[in-house]
């Protein structure tokens, strides 16, 4: 009965609250179903919706992610424009996000989040569908003959390559002009822009509908247990990725005998459209739950004291809310402009939260650039085929982030962090997992062995710059110089292509093809055994494999403890902001992610690795398509390096922003009565609760301004 009167008596402009009074006939009926409905099963279901939609979101991401290689080869990209595909997601992002988090935080924000997962899904779908106006994929071969023969043949690889400066050449060129799919990737980065536009107001009102509507102390456990859900989706991406690049990407079209290629093969393209297809599925599922959920909560008594304590009733809205509860009168669009720019001057004049901006934007772009091109890196360090690149990273990498981000959740509410504890923990895990990440620098693998590029044919090593492909045991074949068709001799050396290894007879069909009599392993120093060889790559090392197994469990381990101060770091966030600008800040902050950090970190962190490939493919027009080998060393130190350096920075930023938390709630505890301020509750919730005070309350808002 006392919460009864006193919810009545506070809050009489909620429409939930009014029910509840015994006295009141008219709508004695209804009240105990829409109570219960409203604080417990209603943010109960936006937390489960909102964890659904999290995780189809991540999905519709990792898809993207594990695909980028695949994509890469199938429309003869260059990893810098692979990477502006990639960071297309972000573009449409930055088009929607500050307009989003402010507007929409005004309307029905369960509705607006239902939008954003149906135009998610919308995109991706778009970013399937050049796989269905595209013809088949042919990759680039010098044995397309001998393949297509019969078991039982024996030809020459040599004579394969008789006219192929005149007839091939033209071949290929009539074949450029009636083929329209060298622009199709545009699809993608269309798809890709539309799935950044739609997942706009997941986060930031998603977030701050949480907040309203929960008790203050739960909020770092909510958003604990949303990420750790969410992260259930790159999990499952990684592992769907890895299904899909098994399987050859005109499955069902094409005889799987005729294919001369691997998923070990850097031109292997696996099916990398049907994740798309399966994530869209998911996001449009996703956004059904949202079109029923209400606008607004009852906010527990609790928390509603908690800010109310804060100053939050001396507002001007606060104030409207009491004279005239049941019928505001509408704001015109001018007016909420101008409120937008002056709370945007507000946020940005916050030097808290500006130097916490900083410091994330420089974490991020390191961040992003590494986990766009991991799979890469991973392929071409250590000579894992993409399938197996993605599954690692589902089931070794991913798990200990989850277990991370929730643990750090779970200890920022046990030990009842405030602000400077949270902040000090947070910065402690992200540098100790800086520190753990440059034993990666030690645990690289040696370039492939190939004739002309990285070895000479004799087996001896070769400066990068030296290529000759060319020799005297090959110089009766007339080769072509561009084709790579790799095969791997017998003497543990792979070659450009079976002519380029001086190979005179083979036999058998589509893999199982061998060449015999190739003179080229001949010349091979210490070498006596059979001159033949088998198509593909030969494989890297038993040390390289090993160096592998210590690269997944330093990945492991730096992983957690970055993720561990995750949860802390995300409601500093909230805490350096005034309350009402709470989803203004979110937004802001994934605006400037996206703008600075996700848009231009995959394209140079693409054309850095561009610069440590050896050997380029060649497109059916002739032109340079996807690199098809890489300087192993240079590509390690290349893109660790700049990683590193990107991150370095961020915690002298760091120590900045600590000592301004530090300096700004350690006054508010010296200073406990400020402008005139003499109320009695305020005063007790300041000795009580110092280190959880906000920055918008009145006697801290001219302290956390510049």
């Amino acid at each position: 009965m006392t919460v009864e009167t006193k919810s009545s008596n506070v809050s009489g402009s909620n429409q939930e609250a009014e029910p509840k009074q015994p006295l009141d006939d008219e709508e004695n009926k209804n009240p105990p179903v829409k109570k219960k409905t409203s604080c417990c099963t209603g943010l109960k279901a936006f937390l489960a919706a909102l964890s659904f939609s999290y995780f189809s979101k991540a999905l519709s991401g990792v898809i993207m992610k594990s695909s980028i290689t695949q994509i890469e080869r199938r429309f003869g990209l260059t990893s810098s424009t692979a990477g502006f595909v990639d960071g297309s997601f972000e573009l449409g992002n930055l088009l929607m996000i500050a307009f989003v988090s402010y507007f929409g935080a005004k309307l029905h924000r369960p509705k607006v989040i239902a939008v954003g997962c149906i135009t998610m899904a919308l995109g991706c779908f778009v970013s399937a569908m050049p796989h269905f106006f595209m013809g088949y994929y042919k990759y680039e071969a010098a044995s397309h003959r001998a393949s297509s023969a019969n078991s039982t043949s024996s030809i020459n690889p040599c004579s394969l390559h008789q006219d192929v400066n005149d007839t091939a050449l033209e071949a290929s060129r009539s074949g450029c002009e009636k083929e329209p799919s060298s622009y199709m990737w545009i699809y993608i980065l269309l798809g890709n822009m539309l799935r950044g536009i739609g997942e706009t107001p997941v986060t930031p009102l998603g977030i701050s509908y949480l907040d309203d509507f929960a008790k203050e102390e739960d909020v770092p456990v909510y958003v604990a247990c949303l990420h750790t859900i969410a992260m259930f989706g790159p999990m499952f991406g990684f592992l769907l990725g890895s299904l899909c690049a098994k399987l050859y990407v005109d499955i069902g079209f094409v005889d799987p005998g005729s294919i001369s290629i691997t998923p070990q093969d850097s031109r292997w393209v696996g099916a990398w459209w049907l994740g798309f297809l399966i994530a869209g599925t998911a996001n449009l599922l996703s956004a059904i739950p949202f079109c029923f959920l209400p606008k607004s909560l009852k906010k527990p008594e609790e928390a509603n004291n908690d800010k109310t304590s804060w100053g939050l009733l001396e507002n001007k809205g606060a104030k409207r809310k009491k004279l005239n509860p049941e019928n505001p009168k509408p704001r015109k669009w001018s007016v909420m402009l101008k409120d937008f720019c002056t709370s945007l001057k507000k946020v940005l004049g916050n030097r808290m939260y500006f130097t916490f901006l900083c410091c994330s934007l420089l974490q991020f772009s390191s961040f992003i650039g590494f986990i766009t091109y991991k799979p890469k890196y991973m392929e071409q360090q250590y000579g894992q085929s993409t399938s197996k690149s993605n599954f690692l990273i589902g089931v070794t990498s991913l798990p200990p982030v989850g277990i991370g981000i929730f643990l750090g959740g779970f200890i920022m509410k046990k030990y009842k962090m405030g602000i400077i504890a949270a902040t000090k923990f947070s910065f402690t895990m992200s540098f100790l997992s800086y520190a753990i990440a440059f034993l990666h620098f030690f645990v690289g693998c040696e370039n492939y062995a190939v004739a002309g590029m990285t070895v000479s044919y004799e087996g001896a090593p070769i400066p990068f710059d030296e290529n000759a492909v060319f020799s005297d045991c090959n110089s009766h074949c007339k080769c072509a110089s561009n084709v790579w068709d790799p095969v791997c001799g017998d003497n543990g050396i792979t070659y450009a292509s079976p002519c380029l290894a001086g190979c005179e007879t083979s036999v058998g069909h589509g893999k199982n093809r061998v060449f015999h009599n190739c003179r080229c392993l001949e010349i091979s120093s210490s070498w006596t055994g059979n001159n033949t060889a088998t198509l593909g790559q030969c494989p890297k090392s038993e040390a390289c494999s090993m160096n592998f197994i210590y690269y997944t469990v330093i990945q492991v381990i730096g992983g957690f403890c970055y993720a561990l101060g995750g949860t802390p770091a995300y409601m500093i966030m909230f805490r350096c902001v005034q309350p009402e600008f709470k989803a203004l800040a979110v937004g802001l902050y994934t605006l400037v992610m996206r703008t600075l950090a996700g848009i231009p970190a995959p394209v140079y962190f693409g054309t850095v690795i561009d610069k440590t490939c050896l050997k380029w493919g060649s497109t059916s027009c002739g032109q340079r398509g996807a690199c098809r080998l890489y300087d192993s060393v240079a590509n390690r130190y290349v893109f660790l390096g700049l990683a590193a350096v990107l991150r370095g920075p961020s915690f002298l930023v760091a120590i900045i922003f600590y000592i301004l938390i530090k300096k700004h709630f350690q006054n508010k505890n010296s200073k406990p009565i400020e402008n005139g301020q003499e109320d009695a509750s305020v005063n007790k919730e300041e000795n009580c609760k110092i280190k959880q005070c906000l920055p918008g309350s009145p006697d801290g808002e001219d302290e956390s301004s510049i």
